[in-house]
């Protein structure tokens, strides 16, 4: 799968974005949704909780939708299938997030197309931990 074409110098701004959203978080500690997240709350984010099936993960209450969450969200980091992304992208569009992160192996192109006409920047199949520990953040 193709990725996007973001120099290290962006993907690094990108990351030095501290409030998080974390659609499709998982509350098994063996899945990338929840280790992800972790290592990033253990790294200085601020990361919220986005999953209708649990109240509280990791300790934090979590959001049946993004479009619950009260405040501003810098990055929006998606953990659901490919063929689940237009149907949250408008909600992700609503937001406004600075950059909407799609996870290794997600790609949607006319769902990362509407976010773009909309402003926002689409970071896809990369991983936020992998790029945090390979730029040496």
């Amino acid at each position: 799968m193709e990725q996007d074409s973001y120099s290290d110098k962006q993907i690094i701004e990108f990351l030095s974005l501290k409030t998080v959203a974390v659609i499709g978080m998982s509350k098994h500690s063996s899945k990338a949704a929840h280790y992800v997240p972790k290592y990033l709350l253990d790294n200085g984010y601020d990361v919220t909780p986005v999953n209708p099936t649990a109240d509280k993960i990791l300790e934090i209450n979590c959001y049946d939708s993004v479009s619950e969450i009260n405040g501003p969200i810098d990055i929006i980091d998606v953990f659901r299938p490919s063929d689940q992304i237009s149907s949250i992208i408008h909600d992700c569009i609503e937001k406004k997030p600075k950059v909407i992160w799609l996870q290794e192996g997600i790609h949607d192109f006319e769902s990362e197309e509407l976010a773009r006409k909309a402003g926002i920047l689409v970071v896809f199949n990369r991983c936020m931990l992998a790029e945090h520990q390979r730029l040496g953040l």
